[in-house]
C-alpha cells in the first residue's frame, strides 16, 4: 500500500484531488491512502507518508517539508494537474517520486 499526504492551505481544494486520485487508483486497482490536510497539520505527519505533494499556493513552503520530511519526498503539484484537479496524473506523479 502506498501512502499519500496532500497539502494546501487550509486542506478544502486538495480534497478534491483527494477524491479523483482515489477513484483512479481504484480504477486500476492500486491500494492506497491519500489524505489531504492543511499544511500546518501536514508538517506533524508527514514522516507517515511515502511522498508528499503540495498545492501550488504553498509551493513557498517546499522548503519547510523538506526540513521536517526527513527521507519523505516533497514534490509541488503542477498548476494544470491542480487546477484540472487531474487524479490520474496526480498519482501517477506521486508514484514516480516515492522511493523504492
Amino acid at each position: 500500500m502506498i501512502k499519500i499526504l496532500l497539502a494546501c492551505s487550509a486542506g478544502m481544494s486538495t480534497s478534491l484531488l483527494e477524491n479523483s486520485m482515489n477513484q483512479y487508483a481504484a480504477t486500476i486497482g492500486q491500494e492506497c491512502e491519500i489524505r489531504a490536510m492543511p499544511s500546518d497539520q501536514a508538517k506533524e505527519v508527514i514522516a507517515n507518508y511515502d511522498v508528499c505533494l503540495l498545492g501550488p499556493q504553498v509551493r513557498f513552503m517546499e522548503g519547510q517539508f523538506k526540513q521536517v520530511a526527513g527521507n519523505v519526498p516533497v514534490v509541488v503539484i503542477p498548476q494544470q494537474i491542480y487546477a484540472m484537479a487531474n487524479g490520474e496524473q496526480c498519482f501517477k506523479l506521486a508514484q514516480e517520486n516515492i522511493k523504492k
